[in-house]
């Protein structure tokens, strides 16, 4: 990706945030920044709520990292978002790491399993 190439690694998060915002603005790319998304348990919205690093096209949630490797708290994370958004994409990119790494993170959870977030299945691919 062009902004691995142009900045390297050893950056904070913000930095590739900030570049892949000005990218994905020049290609004309669909997006929210800093997406929030209120969590449900078991009926009731909580005052908790995350926000993805990006919302893409409305269906592709970005979480940005900037580590050395990837780390499985990542993917945890953002299949916990996904379920939390009823959203079935994304995608963790890591900046940190000597090259570029991405992994797609797909949930496919029926809509009915999203009322309870702590709703464990084995339908999850990490690809």
């Amino acid at each position: 990706m062009k902004i691995h190439s142009a900045l390297g690694n050893g950056f904070k998060e913000i930095v590739y945030k900030d570049a892949l915002q000005a990218e994905l603005t020049k290609e004309e790319i669909p997006f929210e920044r800093e997406k929030e998304f209120y969590v449900q348990y078991d009926d009731i919205l909580l005052k908790s709520k995350f926000q993805a690093d990006f919302f893409i096209f409305d269906s592709i949630i970005i979480e940005v990292k900037a580590s050395s490797q990837f780390h499985a708290d990542s993917f945890r994370q953002t299949l916990n978002y996904l379920k939390t958004s009823k959203v079935n994409l994304g995608i963790v990119i890591n900046f940190g790491a000597d090259k570029l790494q991405f992994k797609r993170v797909i949930c496919n959870l029926l809509k009915s399993h999203f009322i309870n977030p702590f709703f464990v299945s084995p339908q999850y691919l990490l690809a």
